[in-house]
């Protein structure tokens, strides 16, 4: 019997499933935050393969227009618009565009955020406002204008990004724990709020997701043994799984799924 080396990280990227397929996304209106890059990036060709209405925000011109260009094939090329969202005019001003283009929009996910790393010692207020707003008070001024047409209509999806950071109690970012511990509580309010409009809110919880950034400033060897140490399940968690658990929750399939939060962390209780 010939023995078989595992398969290299990408190998196993190569072999990543289809995507299940969610009839009911043709065609739906769909806003993605932070689409450019990362987890993102692969939202928006996620939803774009669905045949889903894209429109992506973004302030990285470079990678958004490239992204754009990778999708020339969809049935809807999304639509990147330059915004950037601690600008709270800026960010008005592009939600109203995209409704008065679309007519409306039905899916909204607060995905981006940044999760530079920072000490307690060097955190000023400027500082403090500064990573609330890059990290959680968008998604609250996204929600609020996306559910100005989705109450006329009386659905809708909102699923805001959360992060298994502050589950672990990680070191080295306690700003971004707390905007992140924030973005739950957030969903929760929101979900019993809007729900007798039946508008569904959700938070989606990354766990260690493989991303060039994370591997470029923090997934070092000794940093991804940690990550699968502390797993239940040995094998890294990719940008595409992030996305998958995001079409179910967004499509009719999750129909009853609200005020809850959804991980996708390859069960990972730390080590």
């Amino acid at each position: 019997m010939t023995a078989h080396a595992d398969p290299t990280p990408a190998e196993r990227e190569r072999a990543l499933p289809v995507y299940a397929s969610y009839p009911d996304l043709r065609d739906k209106r769909v806003v993605i935050t932070g689409g450019g890059s990362g987890i993102g990036s692969e939202l928006v060709a996620a939803f774009a393969g669905q045949g889903a209405r894209v429109w992506f925000l973004d302030i990285a011109d470079a990678a958004a227009q490239a992204l754009v260009a990778t999708q020339a094939g969809s049935v809807h090329v999304p639509r990147f618009v330059h915004c950037d969202l601690t600008d709270l005019d800026a960010l008005a001003a592009s939600f109203a565009a995209i409704e008065q283009e679309a007519g409306g929009i039905d899916i909204l996910l607060n995905n981006a955020a940044n999760d530079d790393r920072h000490g307690i010692d060097g955190v000023t207020p400027a500082y403090w406002d500064e990573r609330m707003a890059v990290n959680l008070r968008h998604q609250f001024f996204c929600a609020q204008a996306a559910v100005r047409g989705m109450r006329r209509q009386k659905a809708g999806v909102i699923l805001n990004f959360g992060s298994i950071s502050w589950h672990l109690a990680s070191n080295g970012m306690p700003l971004y724990l707390t905007a992140k511990a924030a973005i739950e509580g957030l969903s929760r309010a929101l979900a019993r709020d809007l729900g007798p409009d039946n508008i569904r809110v959700n938070t989606v919880v990354p766990g260690a997701v493989r991303t060039p950034r994370q591997d470029t400033l923090w997934h070092s060897p000794a940093e991804e043994a940690r990550i699968l140490a502390g797993q239940c399940l040995p094998e890294r968690v990719g940008m595409w799984d992030v996305a998958a658990l995001s079409l179910f929750l967004a499509s009719n399939n999750a129909r009853r799924c609200s005020g809850r939060e959804y991980f996708v962390d390859a069960g990972w209780y730390g080590a």
